[in-house]
């Protein structure tokens, strides 16, 4: 009988991504949805309901891994006060939910595996190379995700060996990210933002499945992996690489950090800031990224 993975936030970008990833290596797949879904022979769907502190305990009693994937979109809209509250529960109320049912029936669990952020470092641009041993940062992203962190520690805390990946700007076919952007620039309209000089440490989403991937099925993987590429992107260097790819120079002015700070109020520091991050400790377990080439990393996402 192949062992089961519960995931959160199963049926977004990456959920779809990793849930493909996990069936092809012989696992079964339960997830945890707000809506109804119909079961097949490899994927069960449960419900869950986080404003009611709600999750179906026969999900977690099932598990043999849970991947927690689950969070409310950090650049979807302004931050404001009650946002940034959403953010954060989002995040942590899950697996808090997922700690009690575990502790309450003593559960064993192979792994827990918590998605997190390269905003653990903060929203801010500096030559400095972040690794899993560098301090968080004091503004919101770096609270949030240290917060996110500590939520995670407490399943650590069973005695249940627990991972935490710490992921850059994923990129995927018509998805995520690139699903905002890339019809500006396939119209011709890319645009820099702010100064470009912010770095923007990305992943493509089938290198950021099989980090997921071999966190569930390493032993000896535990702890903070940041999950990017260690290319020192800029958002300038990308946006003109993604133009180029859609074969144009870009004309289009910069818009101003003023004009983004205006729109997006507190929120613009997640695009307007970013650092640089070091993947250099989930190399040394022997992971090696499919995509490190920028250019060919969009290729296979927009064309």
């Amino acid at each position: 009988m192949p062992k089961n993975v519960l995931l959160t936030g199963g049926t977004g970008f990456i959920g779809k991504h990793l849930t493909d990833t996990l069936l092809g290596s012989g696992f079964s797949v339960s997830i945890l949805s707000r809506s109804d879904h119909k079961d097949n022979s490899l994927i069960s769907y449960y419900k869950w309901d986080l404003k009611h502190n709600y999750i179906d305990e026969e999900a977690v009693l099932k598990a043999d891994y849970i991947v927690h994937l689950a969070g409310e979109g950090i650049v979807e809209k302004r931050w404001t006060k009650r946002r940034k509250k959403l953010i954060l529960e989002s995040r942590t109320k899950p697996i808090e939910l997922i700690h009690t049912i575990l502790d309450k029936n003593q559960k064993p669990l192979n792994a827990f595996v918590s998605a997190s952020g390269i905003g653990m470092y903060g929203a801010i641009t500096s030559h400095k190379i972040c690794n899993e041993t560098t301090h968080p940062a004091n503004d919101f992203l770096g609270t949030t995700c240290q917060k996110w962190e500590n939520a995670a520690d407490r399943i650590a805390s069973l005695g249940i060996r627990t991972v935490k990946v710490r992921t850059g700007i994923v990129l995927g076919r018509d998805e995520g990210f690139l699903k905002k952007i890339a019809p500006n620039f396939k119209s011709g309209f890319g645009v820099i933002l702010g100064t470009g000089r912010q770095y923007f440490p990305w992943i493509h989403i089938d290198d950021l499945c099989q980090i997921y991937l071999k966190a569930i099925q390493s032993e000896e993987i535990r702890g903070p992996y940041n999950a990017c590429v260690t290319d020192n992107t800029t958002n300038a260097k990308f946006s003109k690489t993604l133009a180029g790819i859609y074969g144009y120079t870009m004309w289009m002015p910069k818009i101003p950090s003023f004009i983004l700070k205006i729109f997006l109020g507190s929120m613009s520091a997640a695009i307007l800031k970013g650092r640089r991050v070091s993947s250099e400790k989930i190399q040394k377990t022997g992971f090696e990224f499919q995509f490190t080439d920028l250019e060919r990393a969009l290729v296979s996402c927009v064309k």
